[in-house]
């Protein structure tokens, strides 16, 4: 039981953070507004120009967004917010179900380990040479990578969680989630 609540922590916790990387895009391009428009208005007002701006601004909100893309995997997953098409599960027997979720979940493992692997060379690789960004500010780019190998790590946790538990004959998460959400519309459109 404590497995399960820290792995359900997990989940939630890598979620969070892409929550947070993403209000993080969002504070740096509001700031670089205000200071562009302070900007603007010292030119209107004095007519001299400071060059206020947050330098580095478009790398650092697309690494940052890299970062939420990767972390909210797993969070995403476990919730049923991942697009599935379910046209030919719906339709097959029980047994050829329970078989082609094994299967597919299988895939997915095996994809995401092969993928997190060669992120992880990569990280390795720019640390190893220190690679750094090419904007004006040199930001190392095992840094923005890492938070790419972690929501792999994380999201390989998930689907060997949802693996194990259609192995032994319960749902998958993303299913109780969509039986959750269709549960919560009812209700709603009883209302």
């Amino acid at each position: 039981m404590r497995l399960r609540r820290w792995l359900e922590w997990l989940y939630d916790a890598s979620g969070v953070a892409a929550a947070v990387m993403l209000v993080a895009i969002c504070a740096l391009v509001a700031a670089q507004v205000t200071l562009r428009l302070i900007d603007n208005l010292a030119h209107a007002i004095i007519g001299e120009r400071y060059g206020l701006m947050i330098p580095s601004i478009a790398e650092i909100a697309g690494f940052l967004l890299a970062a939420a893309s990767f972390l909210a995997l797993a969070h995403a997953f476990r919730h049923g917010a991942h697009i599935r098409v379910n046209l030919l599960l719906s339709r097959l027997p029980a047994s050829l179900k329970w078989a082609a979720e094994v299967f597919s979940l299988a895939v997915a493992l095996g994809l995401t380990v092969f993928f997190g692997w060669n992120v992880w060379l990569m990280v390795a690789d720019s640390y190893t040479f220190g690679e750094v960004s090419y904007g004006i500010v040199a930001i190392p780019l095992w840094i923005p990578q890492s938070a790419m190998l972690l929501g792999l790590a994380i999201f390989a946790v998930a689907i060997a969680d949802d693996l194990i538990a259609v192995l032994r004959g319960r749902p998958p998460s993303y299913e109780r989630a969509e039986s959750a959400g269709a549960a919560e519309d009812d209700l709603a459109a009883v209302e």
